[in-house]
C-alpha cells in the first residue's frame, strides 16, 4: 500500500507509540492527522504532532467515530494502549453499551474487530499501521546487549512456543521462563506486570527469560507486540536477563536507548521465529 495518503486518523492510546507513528506519518507525506485522544491516557504531547485532536472518554464510541467523519477522514490506524483497569471502570455510551452487549467474549481481539466494524458502517476503515512503522520491527538475527548464554537460547527456543500456544489461547503474548519453567503467563495485566510477576518467581539469581510474540495469523491493525525502554527497564528492576521478540512480528520502540539500557543493565534483547 502506498504510504502517501491525503489524510489519516489515530485512535491514540498511551505511551509513546501514537507520537511515533503521526512523526512517521509526516515523513511519508500525510497532508493531515486526526487523532482521538483518551483522557488519562494519551500523552498530551500528541498535540504538537497532529492537526486536530478530539479528546474523549474510554466507552465513547459515538463520538470517537464522528471525530472522523465529521472531518472526512476515511481511514485510521490503532495504536497505544488504555490501562487494563480502565477497561473494568468504562462508561460506555449508548453505541458502546450496544457492541459490548454483542460480544459473547471479550478480549483485544474481538473487541477491536468490533469497533472496527463499527467504523466501517460509517465509512472509515481501519487500517494496519505496520507499513509506516516497518523500519521499528527488527527482523532476524537483531541483537543488542550481551550474548546469549546456550542456557538462555534454549529457554528462548522453549518460551518462543508456548508463548506461541498461550496466543493461540487469546490468554496473551508473553511468557517468562526459567531452565524449561514457565513462571509467567500474560493475562489481563499486561507486559509490564508478568515481567515483574516472573522475575520475582526466578529467585535472587534473577536470569529469567522473556518472550514476546504476535498470533498466529496476527490481525496487524491492532495489538500489535510492542516493547520499549520502559519494558527493560521492568525486566532489569526485576531480574530478567533477556527480552525475545518475535522477528518481523513485533515493535521495538527507542531503539538508541534499548540499547543503552542494554549494555548499561547487563541485559540481552533478541528476535526469535
Amino acid at each position: 500500500m502506498s504510504l502517501i495518503v491525503e489524510s489519516i486518523g489515530i485512535i491514540a492510546g498511551n505511551r509513546s507509540l501514537p507520537l511515533l507513528f503521526a512523526r512517521q506519518a509526516r515523513v511519508a507525506g500525510a497532508k493531515r492527522i486526526v487523532a482521538v485522544a483518551f483522557e488519562g491516557e494519551t500523552d498530551p504531547a500528541i498535540t504538537e504532532l497532529v492537526d486536530e485532536v478530539v479528546w474523549v472518554k474510554v466507552g465513547q464510541l459515538a463520538k470517537m467515530i464522528a471525530a472522523f467523519t465529521d472531518r472526512g477522514v476515511k481511514q485510521c490506524v490503532m495504536l497505544g494502549q488504555i490501562a487494563p483497569h480502565h477497561l473494568y471502570n468504562v462508561r460506555p455510551d449508548l453505541r458502546g453499551l450496544a457492541l459490548l452487549f454483542k460480544l459473547k467474549t471479550r478480549n483485544a481481539h474481538t473487541l477491536f474487530g468490533a469497533i472496527a466494524e463499527e467504523l466501517r458502517k460509517d465509512g472509515v476503515e481501519l487500517i494496519a499501521a505496520t507499513p509506516w512503522l516497518q523500519p521499528l520491527m527488527p527482523g532476524a538475527g537483531f541483537h543488542l546487549g550481551r550474548k546469549l548464554s546456550p542456557a538462555q537460547r534454549e529457554d528462548v527456543a522453549f518460551g518462543f512456543d508456548v508463548a506461541k500456544e498461550v496466543s493461540r489461547l487469546d490468554i496473551g503474548q508473553l511468557v517468562v521462563v526459567k531452565t524449561g519453567t514457565v513462571l509467567a503467563v500474560e493475562g489481563f495485566e499486561g507486559t509490564d506486570k508478568c515481567l515483574a510477576r516472573g522475575g520475582e518467581l526466578a529467585g535472587k539469581a534473577g536470569g529469567a527469560v522473556a518472550v514476546k510474540v504476535a498470533k498466529r495469523n496476527h490481525d496487524m491493525r491492532f495489538d500489535v507486540p510492542c516493547l520499549g525502554p520502559q519494558t527493560l527497564e521492568t525486566c532489569a528492576r526485576f531480574g530478567v536477563a533477556v527480552l525475545a521478540l518475535e522477528a518481523g512480528q513485533s515493535l521495538l520502540l527507542e531503539k538508541e536507548i534499548c540499547a543503552a539500557l542494554a549494555e548499561r543493565q547487563k541485559l540481552s534483547v533478541t528476535t526469535v521465529g
